[in-house]
């Protein structure tokens, strides 16, 4: 047993736990504004997914910073994946079965 292994039972400092964790740079969405055609990058927080019943409900959106327009785009499997492995939460419509 090495020396940053606690006994069993014993509890786990906040420092031990992450001990030899990298810092992870937050990810970065690279968008296109439908109206200005601005593009620009946009953190996990800037975007909402929202994951309905089909492929017809579910789309993300953001506002463009440049013009302020509201834009909601098509979110297919592959999209939604990228998006919510990088951080953006979703609000799922549907229930799973």
């Amino acid at each position: 047993m090495s020396e940053s292994t606690p006994p069993a039972g014993a509890a786990m400092s906040v420092a031990a736990a992450f001990a030899g964790m990298r810092n992870v740079s937050p990810a970065v969405f690279r968008a296109c504004c439908p109206d200005c055609r601005a593009r620009f990058e946009l953190a996990a927080s800037a975007l909402r997914l929202v994951v309905g019943a089909s492929s017809r409900t579910t789309f993300y959106s953001f506002t463009c910073p440049e013009c302020g327009v509201s834009a909601r785009k098509p979110a297919g499997e592959r999209i939604v994946e990228l998006l919510t492995s990088g951080g953006v939460r979703a609000l799922r419509l549907h229930s799973a079965v």
